[in-house]
């Protein structure tokens, strides 16, 4: 049987770490959490949850499943595989503040049961589709009276202050996020708000004066003793999530001006035959490949997503960089509670490997392979507006799957215009020609069909 590799992002929780193995997927209970475990099985919350589709489901497995791993722990869990793993740097607006929302309603039904959870991080949050699901029961602990939220520094940075900064600030939390792994401290999102802002009750208490408080206990260990040492009512904890609860599901992004590509969808070069044809054409292909995973690139606001699930594509993640687009296609995929998850993705500048030991959170290239792609009004964005050489776009796309639908946008078609006007036209090799000369040298062109009358051309092709 195949070894177990452990999980490069579970290794920093000492009372269970998630395995690998084939297909499957394992946590085991370490001694030192049975205790807890027991307990938290006992009141029937990780049931609930896991019938309410807000906690990954789990049976507890043979221990020997894990070999030496396993006769170590107290109990072994499976948990079902998810689709594809992101992160919250990834997420468009919607998802963060859905994957918040999760975790305190998820906690204020854990205290009804006398369990609390002892941390809050954004990584135990996952989705399927664009519903937020629960993926860490290792983190519910027996409550005791008078225990203080002693996560809720992290709560703020990983969720609260992210949040802020875009709904106030009109700044997207993504790049920040990325290059800070675990949020957004209250001292960051202190110094960037205006003091209007901290006239808020919300964001003085939860912002202004926790940046305060935690520069007092970094200078003076009393403080933190202290800080340590506070009690609070099971009322009182009650009423800090729930009031938490009550801001974040009023939080909306700032509007800070309308994207060039947002209303694509509405606004693009096709006539309606032109659009027909394009579909029919990606129907078609889906129909025949049927693919389990199949990623759209450029997805905007997934229409052509949602037609490959209609097409019998089992399972689609869209990515795109503008975030007025992603946020629309996260709230229809929710609305209609599709198997599509919508993700941010700067396709010239995709999440890096990174966290420790540069494996702690896995790479876009790491978790990408799929089983189809459809690249669609995206060769000439990465080619011309980033002065990528088409044998690049062409080598990166066609490496992410061994099937799948690329367009060619010709020079001449408006979109492509509007890119050149502010720039001098150095692209001589971006032709026609010179693309399927390119994808030929990759893979395999089963078909291509002339989807506008700008010359606008889809490319189904097969790698060998």
């Amino acid at each position: 049987m195949t070894s177990s590799r452990p999980d490069a992002g579970s290794f920093r929780d000492r009372s269970g770490r998630v395995f690998l193995l084939d297909e499957r997927v394992y946590r085991t209970v370490m001694p030192v959490a049975a205790a807890d475990f027991e307990f938290v099985r006992s009141t029937g919350l990780i049931d609930a949850l896991i019938a309410e589709g807000r906690l990954i489901q789990e049976t507890i497995a043979d221990r020997e499943v894990l070999g030496e791993v396993g006769r170590k722990a107290r109990y072994v869990l499976e948990h079902p595989r998810l689709p594809y793993v992101s992160y919250p740097y990834e997420w468009p607006f919607a998802a963060l503040k859905a994957a918040a929302l999760l975790q305190l309603d998820i906690h204020l039904a854990a205290l009804k049961r006398g369990v609390t959870l002892s941390d809050a991080s954004a990584y135990n949050v996952q989705f399927r589709g664009a519903r937020p699901l629960f993926i860490d029961a290792l983190s519910f602990r027996r409550y005791v009276e008078g225990d203080y939220w002693t996560a809720h520094r992290q709560f703020c940075d990983q969720f609260l202050n992210p949040l802020l900064l875009r709904a106030l600030l009109g700044v997207p939390h993504n790049a920040w996020y990325r290059g800070s792994l675990e949020g957004i401290t209250a001292e960051e999102m202190s110094a960037l708000l205006p003091l209007r802002r901290k006239l808020s009750w919300n964001v003085f208490t939860h912002v202004a004066l926790q940046a305060r408080l935690q520069r007092g206990t970094q200078r003076d260990d009393k403080a933190l003793a202290r800080a340590q040492a506070r009690k609070l009512p099971l009322i009182g904890f009650q009423q800090i999530l729930r009031g938490m609860r009550n801001w974040i599901a009023r939080l909306e992004p700032k509007v800070s001006g309308k994207t060039v590509w947002a209303d694509y969808a509405r606004e693009h070069s096709y006539e309606d035959e032109d659009e027909r044809r394009k579909r029919q054409f990606v129907a078609e292909f889906v129909a025949a490949r049927k693919p389990q995973m199949l990623f759209d690139l450029g997805c905007n606001t997934g229409d052509y997503s949602k037609l490959a699930l209609d097409s019998g594509a089992g399972y689609v993640v869209g990515f795109d960089f503008d975030q007025h687009a992603v946020q629309a296609a996260f709230r229809q995929s929710s609305a209609e509670r599709l198997e599509f998850l919508p993700l941010i993705l700067d396709a010239t500048n995709p999440s890096p490997d990174q966290g420790w030991a540069e494996a702690e959170r896995a790479g876009f290239t790491r978790r990408s392979p799929a089983d189809a792609v459809i690249a669609l009004a995206l060769i000439h964005h990465l080619a011309i507006a980033k002065n990528v050489p088409m044998d690049q776009v062409i080598a990166w796309i066609v490496a992410m799957a061994p099937q799948g639908v690329i367009e060619f946008v010709q020079k001449s078609d408006p979109m492509v215009q509007r890119l050149l006007q502010l720039r001098e036209d150095v692209f001589d090799d971006y032709d026609q020609e010179t693309f399927e000369r390119l994808l030929a040298g990759r893979a395999s062109i089963v078909k291509s069909v002339e989807v506008s009358t700008r010359g606008r051309r889809l490319y189904w092709y097969r790698r060998d």
